[in-house]
């Protein structure tokens, strides 16, 4: 194993020299609490009383006793989502592998799980975003019942895992362990859909063939199988050390995802504060580990919404980055995964190929993480570069992983990577900061200077495409999509539209302050834009006509000022469109507290 990287090392000092004092009260007040174990032995006799009134009589006995540990289970369990649909069958499984050991378990509460999915280009997109932030509230009235001393959060999908995370880091004096379902079968390539897709915002095929085409990739219980948030999270938690090994990819269903599950409810209790390897979530999240999941993500080409979502799931345990620091670690951090859209292949092939054991042990390797990190299955990451496995007799063991990559067309290595970067660029200039991700977006369509056509929905812009009128190069500057103004909606709608414009042969850039989704594809995309057009950012001032220069390489977002007085004019106006139907006028509130991008675009400021 190499020394840390200079980079890497520089980075984590910087961020914690930053985090200091915030850091420093989130852990007084963990530290505060870890002395009230076991919790419910303060509550009052009816309370408690209430607390287990519906459990089974061994159940009440070992509760009542209060000598043993309680688990609490956190489900965003629905059964219209696909990748939420297994977890119906999880808590049986917890509460029995809980019983064999001794101990109890009770579902503390649900968390609403929505899918980006569904509402991509609807109306209820614009409540994604504020949902991390309201299961992180909901995941904290699930516990604040404080009859549990550990947790379990079941959840996989794009704002339910950060949104779990941030609320169990405001019960850390609690271990807790994140247990995934799994990705569905592989069904018609990405590729294949992608194409589709294109070719049905070009009128060249109907609804009926579209159809038929997303249920052929979209068809079973499981996680979707491209790379998007959704599997960006699972990786996400493996650097985090709150999986146990291996567990993010393995198909649901089968005997090895519930031996993964069951010990995954027996490990907590070892976590617990009456056991030797006391583990509270507060303690064991750390700076480094921060560290560590920027590192995945960018090493696997991961989601671009996590450069919201791991700004705001930080400074939960007072750990402050921003998106310099992602800046600073993608020029030491290589790109050694190819998977959908950054290549061919799906999860199911990455998992096939090595997968996490595989891409852990290079990274290690190349010391590009802190191995020297607290995880749930003990002390150092090195026991995350092995794969779970069932031996012979159907116990649940981990191996070591083949030396070489299972498929060097998915799987590269540190020496030899797909690129010397990972692929996730700040850009700063006179339009304010904004992070692209160019892992998917060819060299020669990187650097773009062309007039700028200004919208202010996602619907306007369809429709000038249809009309013909974005024929030629143009930079599409969509403004008013920030969490101020709508919430800010992922708008993965537009790249077929896009796309087919870009294969025609025309220069085309999006710059907005939206997002758009794990699936960033081909056409280069200068999104989270910061400050967003509502709260004065000077997207507000762009007219159509004004030259916008979007170069990659060179991390430039600008418009060229000259001969203009771009300071001096009046901002466009919000209409206030998108902001009520759908519910959408219920989270006005959450509208007004908001803060920006690059702080996470989430309601919780208070440990800044």
């Amino acid at each position: 194993m190499m020394p840390i990287h200079p980079i890497l090392d520089a980075v984590t000092h910087r961020i914690v020299a930053r985090s200091a004092e915030t850091r420093g009260r989130y852990l007084a007040r963990i530290e505060a609490a870890i002395p009230g174990a076991p919790y419910r032995g303060q509550l009052g006799c009816t309370n408690l009383a209430h607390g287990f009134a519906a459990s089974p009589a061994e159940d009440k006995l070992r509760i009542k006793t209060i000598k043993v540990p309680n688990i609490g289970i956190v489900t965003a369990y629905n059964d219209m989502l696909s990748a939420h649909q297994p977890y119906g069958v999880y808590p049986d499984i917890i509460k029995t592998a809980a019983r064999t050991a001794g101990a109890t378990a009770q579902v503390a509460g649900g968390v609403p799980a929505m899918c980006d999915g569904i509402t991509q280009g609807q109306d209820g997109m614009d409540l994604s975003l504020f949902s991390r932030d309201v299961i992180a509230m909901s995941t904290a009235i699930a516990l604040s019942h404080n009859m549990f001393d550990a947790g379990l959060c079941l959840g996989v999908c794009d704002k339910i895992v950060p949104g779990l995370f941030m609320g169990a880091l405001r019960f850390g004096h609690l271990p807790f362990i994140f247990v995934p379902a799994g990705p569905m079968p592989t069904g018609i390539s990405n590729d294949q859909k992608a194409k589709v897709r294109q070719k049905y915002a070009a009128g060249e095929v109907g609804q009926e063939a579209l159809l038929e085409s997303e249920s052929q990739s979209y068809h079973a219980p499981g996680t979707c199988t491209f790379y998007g948030t959704a599997n960006s999270n699972q990786m996400m938690m493996e650097m985090l050390g709150l999986h146990l090994p291996g567990a993010a990819f393995v198909p649901p269903g089968t005997p090895l995802r519930e031996a993964l599950t069951r010990a995954a409810a027996t490990r907590v209790l070892e976590l617990t504060s009456s056991r030797a390897e006391f583990t509270p979530l507060g303690r064991m999240i750390d700076e480094r580990s921060i560290v560590n999941a920027l590192v995945g993500l960018l090493a696997t080409g991961g989601s671009t919404n996590h450069t919201l979502h791991l700004v705001a799931m930080a400074r939960m345990a007072g750990i402050l980055i921003d998106w310099s620091d992602f800046e600073s670690l993608s020029k030491a951090v290589p790109l050694i995964a190819r998977v959908y859209p950054n290549g061919a292949a799906d999860v199911n092939q990455f998992h096939a190929a090595g997968g996490m054991a595989w891409v852990v042990r290079e990274l290690l390797a190349g010391g590009l993480l802190h191995e020297d990190v607290q995880t749930v299955f003990g002390k150092g990451l090195a026991a995350y570069a092995k794969a779970p496995a069932l031996d012979e007799s159907g116990a649940l063991v981990w191996r070591e992983i083949p030396a070489e990559s299972g498929d060097p067309a998915v799987l590269s290595s540190v020496a030899e990577p797909f690129s010397e970067d990972g692929g996730l660029r700040l850009l700063t200039g006179n339009l304010g900061r904004a992070v692209i991700k160019v892992s998917a977006v060819k060299p020669a369509q990187r650097v773009i200077r062309a007039p700028a056509i200004v919208f202010e929905s996602q619907d306007a812009l369809l429709a000038a495409a249809k009309a013909g009128r974005l024929e030629c190069d143009f930079v599409a500057v969509l403004r008013f999509q920030g969490p101020q103004a709508i919430g800010m909606p992922e708008l993965h709608q537009l790249t077929p539209t896009l796309a087919n414009l870009q294969d025609k042969g025309f220069k085309v850039a999006l710059v907005t302050d939206g997002r758009m989704s794990g699936a960033s594809g081909k056409v280069p995309a200068a999104i989270h834009v910061t400050p967003e057009a509502l709260a004065g950012g000077p997207l507000a001032r762009v007219q159509d006509g004004d030259v916008i220069e979007l170069d990659a390489e060179a991390g430039i977002l600008r418009l060229e000022t000259a001969g203009t007085d771009f300071a001096g004019r009046t901002p466009a106006k919000f209409r206030g469109t998108g902001q009520s139907g759908m519910g959408r006028e219920l989270f006005a509130p959450m509208r007004a507290a908001v803060n920006g991008a690059e702080q996470g675009a989430t309601v919780f400021s208070f440990e800044e």
